[in-house]
């Protein structure tokens, strides 16, 4: 019995530090809705700390059946990267022209510091710039 319970913690002991490989990464999720955008027109701003590998899914109110989309310039150290870009469309489907989101994945590639400035805009010469803003600065440790 004494010989299990030994071969049982030495077992244990050697399985530790395999574990500390399947450490997985850090999500962060940020959603601002129109109200948000509204109570606060001219802008809003997050900072956030992540570590190299997590991600952070930025969440932003969109209606692209308005002509207003959403474009961004990051500045700082390239410490982020954008993994992906989608729209989601209004969760009432009942809602003709209805306000969705769009959602960006950045993920954290090296240490530094990246400004992230995203305007909601009609693109096209006279249209509407700057509606809302947001700016984003993330850290990288």
């Amino acid at each position: 019995m004494k010989l299990r319970i030994i071969a049982l913690f030495i077992i244990i002991v050697l399985a530790l530090p395999m574990l500390s490989c399947f450490v997985t990464s850090r999500d962060t999720h940020v959603e601002i809705s129109c109200d948000d955008f509204i109570e606060n027109p001219t802008s809003i701003r997050n900072d956030f700390k992540i570590e190299i590998g997590d991600k952070l899914y930025v969440g932003l109110c969109s209606n692209p059946t308005t002509g207003f989309e959403w474009s961004y310039e990051m500045s700082g150290d390239i410490a982020v990267m954008e993994e992906d870009h989608d729209f989601e469309e209004p969760e009432d489907e009942n809602i003709v022209g209805g306000a969705g989101k769009e959602v960006w994945t950045f993920e954290g590639v090296d240490e530094g510091t990246t400004e992230i400035f995203m305007e909601y805009n009609q693109s096209w010469d006279g249209g509407i710039k700057q509606e809302w803003t947001y700016r984003i600065t993330i850290t990288v440790e």
